[in-house]
């Protein structure tokens, strides 16, 4: 097979962008403009071919970090490189830096215009599979209980952003962050509402001015 170095200048992604412009070249010339260089016995359009035919479609903006290391040799610099575009553009079209929620405190510290709030809030937080905020949404203020909040107010939502996970979260205008029975009652509903659709309830924190509570980290869900 012919080297990159071989082809006729004007067939080179570089050059063929810079002639006419990023539209006109196809998936793996832009994939092989940022790889910059092949693998062992190929090229670098070669590889960018084959990367594409393993990740078909949209599987390659979400592939993970150890997947794409380990594909045809692609190793530690190139994964992250691919990463980091895909991760740029994603920010770029959302027109917002993605949050990341790893931990309650992170939901506590994210919900700080709540603390003090003199009526309850209770706030969803729609995840990818990275943890990676994709939006949030209050979607009951008043006295929490299972009335106001509903499986289906959660989960409609969850689905249509295409959620991998869940996190909800509400603050207690009383300072107290410790779940009350209603808390609790609405946290199961959800937990099993999420297992039936398959989308992870994965933490319920009560925020408050002096603190929070994960009822997780609690064992209560």
């Amino acid at each position: 097979m012919s080297k990159l170095k071989e082809l006729h200048k004007i067939e080179r992604p570089r050059e063929k962008l810079e002639k006419y412009g990023p539209e006109k070249l196809r998936s793996h010339e832009l994939l092989a403009i940022l790889l910059r260089t092949g693998a062992k016995g190929m090229n670098v359009l070669e590889l960018a071919e084959k990367i594409l035919k393993k990740f078909p479609e949209e599987k390659l903006a979400v592939a993970e970090f150890k997947e794409l290391k380990s594909t045809f040799g692609l190793g530690a610099a190139k994964a992250s490189e691919i990463m980091a575009a895909f991760e740029l553009a994603r920010r770029m079209l959302n027109g917002k830096e993605a949050v990341l929620l790893l931990s309650p405190r992170d939901v506590w510290e994210s919900l700080r215009d709540l603390h003090d709030h003199k009526k309850e809030h209770f706030v969803i937080f729609f995840l990818d599979a990275r943890n990676q905020e994709i939006k949030r949404e209050i979607i009951s203020i008043g006295t929490l209980n299972a009335s106001l909040v509903h499986p289906r107010e959660v989960f409609e939502p969850a689905i249509r952003h295409s959620a991998a996970q869940v996190i909800v979260a509400h603050n207690h205008p009383s300072g107290n962050p410790e779940p009350s029975e209603s808390d609790l009652e609405t946290t199961k509903r959800l937990v099993e509402a999420g297992k039936i659709l398959g989308i992870e309830l994965t933490d319920h924190v009560i925020v408050a001015k002096g603190g929070w509570v994960s009822l997780r980290e609690k064992g209560m869900m």
